[in-house]
């Protein structure tokens, strides 16, 4: 009804709360059903819509395809951050995470290099730690492994997805934007 799409902005995404329920385990007891859901939702998801949204935009002959990945897709996490929750086990970053989204940063590169004759620009967008009901102790663990001292907030992304939805990034293809506040610097 609405025509061929122009932008997709490509969230697929899953995470482990460390306060999840039942979500902690020693790393040799991680079940395997917990890693296969994340990699599904977070890869697989990922190029399901970009098989569906994408092959539209090459038909047009235009487009421009926006994953959202992470900074753990470059960088392990640092599992210091999390040392002071208490709970019978330690909290872990699941290694499924980081995993599945430097997937999604290595797809974007091969749809970019497929699809850029044909107009469609693939990019990723790599958000670093985004405020969201993190407690104080994580919140200022986090702060002092950024060079700007912060987390994001969810308005940090705005300027950066809308210049890889527009025209002004018409020669940017197959990069990974990180939205990091500098912390891949160190």
């Amino acid at each position: 009804r609405l025509g061929a799409p122009s932008v997709l902005v490509n969230n697929a995404g899953i995470d482990q709360p460390p306060d999840s329920p039942g979500g902690r385990h020693h790393l040799k007891d991680l079940p395997i059903d917990q890693f296969r859901r994340m990699v599904e939702v977070n890869l697989l998801g990922t190029f399901q819509v970009i098989q569906v949204f994408g092959a539209r935009m090459v038909a047009e002959g235009r487009g421009s395809i926006i994953n959202i990945g992470s900074l753990y897709a470059s960088v392990s996490p640092d599992q210091r951050f999390y040392d002071h929750l208490a709970g019978d086990l330690p909290f872990l970053k699941s290694p499924a995470y980081g995993a599945s989204k430097a997937g999604v940063v290595n797809m974007t590169k091969y749809f970019s290099t497929l699809w850029g004759p044909s107009g469609v620009r693939v990019n990723t967008l790599s958000p670093g730690g985004v405020l969201g009901g993190q407690d104080e102790q994580f919140k200022a663990k986090y702060g002092s492994r950024v060079p700007l001292g912060r987390m994001a907030v969810p308005d940090d992304l705005t300027g950066p997805l809308v210049f890889l939805a527009t025209n002004a990034s018409s020669y940017v293809t197959g990069h990974e934007l990180r939205v990091d506040g500098g912390f891949t610097a160190w």
